[in-house]
């Protein structure tokens, strides 16, 4: 079966009235300890009940207070009062032949009978682990020319609630609660990165929260090192990155000059290649035991001449890295054509006598346009627009 799509129905006037109420889960401990003591919690129950609370969420999956019986009968009543535990809502999801998963998952938009703009999420499985691949806007700023994401103009940014939702919504679906049948040991997302929609740096606060909430060893526990962040190259925000979030860091690389990158993306720009990889060599903890990701998309007659190659080690020089070669993923309307694979392997062969690891990504989820480089949320700034205007019409 290629793809699924499920349409999945909400009452207007509930969704209205749980975005009304503040939401817990993204919040970090001391955030969550806080929301509690404005709640009216005593001091000396902070801590206790916030440990409950935060257990009920990230070890059981819980979206209803009532479910959180370590917590009284009149307490759960009055948090449900007070706050939301509810999931993103999801407008579709699709199956892959090659097992691949995407949600088009629906954000709040604040205003009653208003549909929010949407975000894609990914799951692929692999022989031995499971990636999530989270986003962290919906749209994006930096256009980059080979990215379906950036003909999609930034809408606005994910809060770490939104960005912690996604992995709720997907051990959802994949019943990796307990209550499913699995453990921690024996889970199906192993691994998540942030390279869905979205550039991650450009949303620092609410990034670096949620991914504090997904590696707190007694929440969702993922640890650092299976956490990785891909940025475009924001590079004043590169050591704060490696600073405050502490996981690997992948970097959207896909040229060795910066008059091509320029094209591929215009970010180059304002921070060119001999700053970039400059960030990259005082990044915060980079060593052989934690190298950085350099993402290359294969681009036919663009990029992928075997002097593109030799460039390409020569720029990494002295840097802990390891090469994703990516074959180009086609979308509607793109400029671009894959490389051919006989010249992939060529130029990997160059890499990898440098001594570079450089595996080729091997495409996953094309048929259902869940592929590196080809999400793309089906809502846009000016439909969400007219929507706003309409509403406010009929108020």
């Amino acid at each position: 079966m290629a793809s699924i799509d499920i349409a999945h129905e909400r009452n207007a006037t509930a969704t209205a009235d749980a975005s009304a109420r503040p939401h817990l889960a993204g919040l970090t401990r001391p955030l969550l300890m806080e929301a509690l003591k404005q709640f009216g919690l005593p001091d000396n129950q902070l801590r206790m009940r916030a440990g409950q609370i935060w257990n009920g969420l990230y070890n059981r999956g819980f979206t209803d207070f009532e479910r959180m019986t370590t917590l009284s009968k009149e307490l759960r009543g009055k948090l449900a009062e007070a706050f939301d535990i509810s999931r993103l809502e999801i407008v579709t999801e699709q199956k892959s032949v090659d097992g691949t998963r995407k949600w088009l998952l629906r954000l709040p938009s604040g205003i009653p009978g208003v549909p929010g703009p949407e975000v894609e999420t990914v799951y692929i499985p692999e022989e031995g682990r499971g990636t999530l691949c989270v986003s962290s806007q919906v749209g994006c700023t930096l256009t980059c020319t080979f990215c379906h994401t950036g003909t999609q103009k930034l809408v606005r940014n994910l809060t770490a609630g939104e960005i912690v939702g996604q992995i709720l919504v997907a051990r959802d679906a994949l019943g990796e609660w307990p209550d499913g049948g699995r453990n921690s040991e024996d889970r199906l997302i192993t691994n998540i990165v942030m390279m869905g929609m979205g550039e991650p740096l450009y949303n620092f606060e609410n990034v670096r929260d949620a991914l504090e909430v997904v590696s707190d060893g007694e929440g969702l526990s993922l640890s650092k090192r299976r956490i990785t962040l891909s940025t475009s190259g924001v590079v004043p925000m590169i050591e704060r990155a490696g600073d405050e979030i502490d996981c690997m860091l992948a970097i959207s690389l896909h040229a060795v000059d910066d008059e091509t990158r320029n094209k591929l993306v215009p970010l180059n720009k304002k921070y060119p290649i001999a700053e970039l990889l400059e960030a990259c060599r005082n990044y915060p903890g980079v060593s052989n035991a934690r190298r950085i990701t350099f993402e290359y998309v294969m681009l036919k007659g663009v990029n992928d001449s075997l002097e593109d190659a030799k460039a390409l080690v020569r720029l990494l020089k002295h840097i802990p890295a390891k090469i994703n070669l990516i074959p180009f993923n086609p979308w509607p309307g793109s400029p671009y054509e894959c490389s051919d694979w006989e010249q992939i392997e060529k130029f990997a062969d160059v890499v990898n006598r440098a001594g570079y690891a450089s595996p080729v990504r091997t495409p996953r989820g094309r048929d259902i346009m869940a592929a590196c480089g080809q999400l793309k949320s089906e809502t846009v700034k000016a439909r969400a627009s007219e929507r706003f205007k309409e509403a406010r019409a009929d108020a």
